[in-house]
């Protein structure tokens, strides 16, 4: 596990250290059932204090990619192979939506990417909003 914290970065740690987490666990450099640092560890050995690193990981349990299991310690989830599989049939679904709409793959991607910062909509992609399926 490689993580680090820069003390200059307009990001707070706190964010550096749950998306670098996030990363590796969804590119599966830290696999299924990989016991993380305790807080006050990985805290000590960033520099940071451990509030910094239990919101980084509070935030990672919410989004299910690790689980605590009390004095045990905190582990990757198996959850997190889980929301792959959701994002990638939601993925499809909106795709075959696309299609039948006749959307153009630079309008579908021009929506997502609008979607995905937060409904920052440029021009083209204001066009369409898709339903979420029922």
């Amino acid at each position: 596990m490689m993580l680090s914290v820069d003390a200059n970065s307009p990001v707070p740690p706190y964010e550096q250290v749950r998306s670098s987490l996030a990363r590796q666990i969804n590119d599966r450099t830290l696999p299924v059932g990989t016991k993380l640092p305790t807080v006050r560890k990985l805290a000590a050995d960033l520099g940071v204090a451990p509030n910094t690193i239990a919101r980084a990981y509070r935030e990672l349990e919410e989004a299910g990619l690790i689980e605590t299991r009390g004095r045990a310690g905190s582990f990757v989830g198996a959850s997190g192979d889980q929301n792959r599989r959701r994002a990638q049939e939601a993925a499809a679904n909106y795709a075959a939506v696309v299609r039948k709409l006749g959307l153009s793959q630079g309008e579908a991607l021009s929506i997502v990417s609008a979607a995905l910062d937060g409904g920052n909509a440029t021009a083209p992609a204001a066009r369409f909003t898709p339903r979420p399926a029922q």
